[in-house]
């Protein structure tokens, strides 16, 4: 990981959660709320909240006395999720995974959609987790599978590569390095055993991503991401042209109308 593959500035957080929210997150978000829902927490902290789409996922899904604290080490992203969401169950705030600003014990879930990649030290997040949680609660979050399962992804990838010859033998590569880089699922649960839960599940879950049109995910994942910084730090101008040979990409495979692709990631349940 980088250091631009942090930065959710600018006009990123707005194109994230427009392009991006329904592409490919909200499917799995509201996937998390359903486990959630079951085990009828109290007290809910969600870390790394980005845009605050699992936040609404929760609202909708959890019973009217259960309050969730939404946190994200990157403020415009909570700036833009406040904006989204009008509760009195939701309080939002900035913090790191790593170094959580909660006492012991005090919640009975945590739960991180597509955050545990950006963490540069996972282990320090996931005992964190587990400080935070009171006797039989649950960490629960999710990671992508490989970008070869996760088709629109693949395919921005492969475009931008192409787009990106001329940098020096040095192509924008975030999206197969840090979104889908830590897919390895043995890997994660001997880290998350090893910050002292006892007990940790993993399940495949393969949802379809569909979009009005192959711009769509051109727009989201070459503008709405980090992927942009890289390629503007490169040549600023070449954005546009970016963005349309990914699109270009998208539509040879799966035509000028509505597209629909593969994504798939694994959900992680851990307990003492």
């Amino acid at each position: 990981m980088t250091k631009v593959d942090t930065v959710f500035a600018g006009s990123i957080p707005a194109i994230y959660d427009n392009y991006l929210g329904p592409l490919i997150f909200e499917p799995y978000a509201q996937d998390l709320a359903n486990r959630l829902s079951a085990l009828h927490p109290e007290r809910v902290l969600e870390t790394a909240a980005g845009t605050g789409i699992v936040t609404r996922a929760l609202l909708r899904s959890l019973s009217a006395g259960t309050g969730v604290v939404a946190t994200d080490l990157n403020q415009p992203m909570l700036d833009h999720a406040a904006k989204q969401v009008s509760s009195s169950r939701v309080s939002w705030q900035k913090a790191d995974a790593q170094a959580l600003p909660f006492a012991d014990a005090t919640f009975d879930a945590v739960i991180c959609q597509f955050g545990v990649m950006f963490f540069p030290d996972k282990q320090k997040a996931y005992r964190e987790a587990r400080r935070m949680l009171k006797p039989g609660g649950r960490f629960i979050f999710n990671v992508w599978d490989r970008i070869e399962h996760n088709e629109f992804a693949d395919l921005v990838t492969t475009a931008v590569t192409a787009v990106a010859e001329m940098f020096a033998g040095d192509p924008p590569r975030f999206l197969a390095r840090t979104p889908h880089g830590y897919h390895d699922q043995q890997a994660v649960i001997a880290e998350v055993k090893s910050a002292g839960f006892g007990n940790v599940a993993v399940e495949t879950v393969t949802r379809r991503s569909v979009a009005p049109s192959c711009r769509d995910p051109a727009i989201g994942y070459c503008q709405g991401t980090p992927l942009r910084n890289e390629i503007e730090a490169r040549d600023a101008n070449r954005l546009v042209e970016a963005t349309e040979a990914a699109a270009s990409k998208i539509s040879a495979r799966f035509g000028n109308g509505p597209v629909d692709g593969m994504i798939q990631a694994h959900v992680i349940t851990a307990s003492d």
